[in-house]
């Protein structure tokens, strides 16, 4: 069975980070392009982050550049999303996904994770 898990989320003050994992059993993430989503209550889903599948290429949403970092680690077939600087508008259910043929800021994957929550608040 494919499944993504995310983990990492909770809460956190403005100004602090949090850094999210997802972790792949059931295949290998190294040969997908991977996403980092975000859905607020009454919100569309929308996209934070990518990485191609070889690691080289990157794309944020204008949002999270310069504060969201995307990295994986294919030893532990792992993604992580690096968050700093975090605001109150980054509160959201996070997720992430993954294609075997595409990676972007698009809903277009076909596997997703079930989402972990991240609360910006004093």
């Amino acid at each position: 069975q494919l499944q993504l898990v995310e983990s990492g989320g909770g809460l956190v003050q403005p100004g602090g980070s949090l850094r999210l994992s997802c972790t792949a059993s059931g295949f290998t993430l190294d040969s997908y392009g991977i996403g980092w989503f975000r859905q607020a209550p009454g919100k569309e889903r929308e996209g934070v982050a990518c990485m191609s599948r070889s690691g080289g290429n990157t794309n944020y949403a204008d949002s999270a550049k310069d504060r969201f970092t995307i990295s994986r680690d294919n030893a532990k077939n792992t993604v992580y999303l690096q968050m700093n600087n975090l605001k109150p508008e980054d509160t959201a259910i996070y997720y992430c996904a993954a294609d075997a043929l595409n990676y972007g800021l698009g809903p277009y994957y076909d596997y997703w994770g079930q989402g972990t929550q991240v609360t910006v608040s004093s």
